[in-house]
């Protein structure tokens, strides 16, 4: 019998805005470990984006290291989208107030 199932990845990075440094792997893994580290950024209103490209990429990078350059550009679009959403979630706020 062959399985021909996608693994279950899940990838966190922390980036400091206005920092220096580039983004770091805070948190990666497969199964039981991508599912406990998605209900943690679900609980904590953390974005979540699913991109298996982007994902198959930053697996290689070890936890607690820096993403390398060649990745920039690709972590730059997701930073961008987090910062947009970030902006509608706060005018969304601002105007539902009582």
């Amino acid at each position: 019998m062959k399985q021909n199932q996608t693994k279950n990845l899940a990838i966190s990075l922390k980036y400091s805005w206005g920092s220096n440094h580039a983004p770091k792997v805070t948190a990666k893994g497969q199964g039981w470990v991508a599912e406990k580290i998605i209900a943690m950024a679900e609980q904590q209103n953390i974005p979540i984006r699913k991109d298996k490209d982007l994902v198959a990429l930053l697996e290689k990078i070890d936890v607690g290291r820096e993403i390398p350059e060649s990745l920039y550009k690709l972590v730059a679009e997701l930073l961008a989208w987090v910062y947009q959403l970030n902006n509608e979630y706060s005018k969304n706020r601002k105007t539902n107030r009582v």
